[in-house]
């Protein structure tokens, strides 16, 4: 749908932004502002991109899509910087964001192509979900990248988008599918812009839930997601990732349970334990496992004794029993 500028010559409010951050990204960017102008939505639309010192070509890119865009009736508004250094995603989605006008918000990575009905679908669910982070399914490229991954991304019950929150190394609906309408993005806050090596996007899902926003997923394959070894999020070191897992858990969970069993006495249940603070690892009882020669040794006592924090969290350690079943905290 076109949209026609006013007196002022501008243009008046679109009904969906696409936020585009741009960083070095030549290779992808004609298949991702292709797929922009395919979509079937009939609502108004913009693209609004920021460019983040980008030293390629992908600014000559967008001029030369802007106008192909335009005449179809999507409003591009471009932004950018030509500093010496990027400044990061979530700087560059705060600034997308700033200079767009859609009521809903659609943020889309550059490396990615979305599929004709994604706008048109995730508007509709957004809709009938006003305080929600609407995702989608994905297909993966190359297709055999990740395989383990796309499916958990793909087949989460809708239970589990909130139970898995807590286990999951980000957030359950993946970043490059969200689609919410301005005025919950707005309440929940901006972006972390801490720059490179900050999981931006998993901090604003902590907010977001503490902030009682729900989460939704529309069961299409609505964009293709790529897979690459300059792909921002292999900048997050999983020891970040894991540090804020563990914090949300104690924030949002443990403080309601008197007591709770770890599955896993393994590496991972006993590297969880170890990360809780010790008023969490006071009510933890017992390790569960099926594992027959764990289970048979009938305690867990941390083996590097440089580690224990004194004679307490060692006689705690001590105490705590391998059993087969009770109600569990599952870290993987």
């Amino acid at each position: 749908m076109q949209l026609r500028k006013d007196a002022t010559g501008h243009s008046p409010q679109a009904l969906v932004s696409i936020i585009l951050p741009v960083h070095n990204a030549e290779q992808w960017l004609d298949e991702c502002l292709a797929s922009v102008l395919q979509q079937d939505f009939e609502g108004t639309m913009e693209l609004s991109v920021f460019n983040d010192a980008s030293k390629d070509k992908s600014r000559i890119i967008i001029e030369k899509w802007k106008g192909k865009l335009e005449d179809s009736g999507i409003s591009v508004v471009i932004g950018g910087h030509d500093s010496h250094s990027p400044r990061g995603v979530g700087y560059s989605k705060n600034q997308a964001i700033a200079q767009s006008t859609g009521s809903y918000l659609c943020f889309l990575d550059s490396d990615d192509v979305m599929m004709p009905q994604r706008v048109r679908l995730q508007h509709e669910a957004a809709v009938q979900h006003p305080t929600s982070i609407i995702g989608c399914q994905v297909k993966r490229d190359p297709p055999d990248s990740t395989e383990r991954y796309t499916r958990w991304i793909n087949q989460l019950t809708s239970d589990q988008l909130f139970t898995q929150v807590f286990t999951s190394h980000g957030p359950t609906v993946i970043m490059p599918t969200w689609f919410c309408s301005r005025a919950w993005f707005s309440h929940v806050g901006q972006f972390d812009e801490g720059g490179r090596g900050v999981p931006e996007d998993l901090l604003f899902f902590y907010e977001h839930l503490r902030k009682g926003g729900g989460v939704f997923r529309v069961d299409h394959s609505l964009l293709l997601y790529r897979y690459h070894l300059h792909a921002a999020t292999h900048s997050v070191l999983e020891m970040t990732i894991w540090t804020h897992r563990v914090h949300f858990l104690e924030e949002q969970v443990l403080p309601h349970w008197k007591s709770f069993t770890i599955w896993n006495a393994g590496k991972q249940g006993r590297r969880l334990y170890r990360s809780l603070t010790a008023a969490s690892r006071r009510k933890v009882v017992s390790f569960c496992d099926v594992d027959e020669n764990k289970i048979r040794k009938g305690f867990y006592c941390h083996e590097d004794s440089q580690d224990l924090t004194g004679g307490e969290f060692e006689d705690n350690l001590k105490s705590l029993r391998l059993q087969e079943g009770r109600d569990f905290v599952h870290f993987s």
